[in-house]
């Protein structure tokens, strides 16, 4: 059988991405920084390379330009004036060159992690409305893994402390507010950007990337992190989309007649 090299090379990516993440735990120092930099050259790797194959090299680009343009220029801002996330700043030169001191594999962090969820949440409607403000809640809800496994690694610290969620009081509200923000801003865009249906529409490896973020965070915070706290939280935060994309997938397949496989 003759494999589809569009579906074939993110889905490459993505199965080095998992294989890179498994390690960090097992890392530390040096090592966890270079690591967590390969993480998230594979993560927007991954998605770049799945827009770029199912809407075209042009869909693609302008997905970096809208997530991590804003999400730099939301950094930048942030971090010298404390808009819209709070106080905070990052450590110095561990993950790499920054730009007006945010590192700037973040930005891309935020492409790579964002555009599974907004894959995820165009599956589960077809409201633009709804749409976003699912792409709105599963941001801040990844956010709940993200802000709490890099602050335990000393990547960036806040300068409110005390006034966050239970089991995550280093982290202030306004974290959530400000990616809920954000978030907005770049549903609006995206949805600008998402008019035209996509060529070639298969949609396994964003899912498949989602999936294993929700699930494999969960797990790795709970047993191999020491942060209880973020596993039980990030769960949560990625239910609403991860609960309704498990229903449509079991209804799927309770749907597929037998013998002919589901092209999605």
């Amino acid at each position: 059988m003759r494999v589809d090299p569009r579906r074939a090379i993110p889905a490459v990516s993505a199965i080095l991405l998992v294989l890179v993440q498994i390690t960090y735990p097992l890392s530390a120092g040096v090592a966890r920084d270079r690591i967590t930099v390969a993480v998230v050259l594979l993560s927007a790797g991954t998605a770049l390379l799945h827009a770029a194959t199912t809407r075209g090299v042009g869909w693609a680009v302008g997905f970096l330009v809208i997530v991590s343009g804003l999400g730099l220029t939301a950094e930048i801002v942030g971090t010298a004036t404390g808009f819209p996330f709070g106080g905070y700043s990052y450590a110095v030169d561990r993950l790499g060159p920054a730009l007006a001191q945010v590192p700037l594999v973040v930005p891309l962090a935020w492409t790579g992690g964002l555009y599974p969820i907004w894959i995820v949440a165009g599956l589960l409607t077809t409201s633009a409305l709804r749409r976003a403000a699912l792409f709105v809640v599963g941001a801040v809800g990844w956010d709940l893994f993200l802000d709490p496994q890099m602050v335990a690694d000393g990547q960036w610290s806040w300068q409110v402390t005390g006034a966050g969620l239970p089991g995550l009081p280093q982290i202030p509200y306004t974290n959530y507010l400000g990616w809920a923000l954000v978030a907005a801003l770049m549903a609006v865009l995206l949805t600008v950007l998402d008019r035209r249906p996509a060529a070639h529409p298969s949609v396994a490896v964003p899912v498949a990337v989602f999936c294993w973020t929700w699930l494999g965070s969960a797990l790795a915070h709970a047993v191999f992190l020491g942060l209880p706290a973020s596993a039980v939280w990030g769960l949560l935060g990625l239910a609403p989309l991860g609960i309704p994309l498990l229903l449509r997938a079991r209804g799927r397949r309770t749907a597929t007649p037998a013998g002919k496989p589901d092209t999605e």
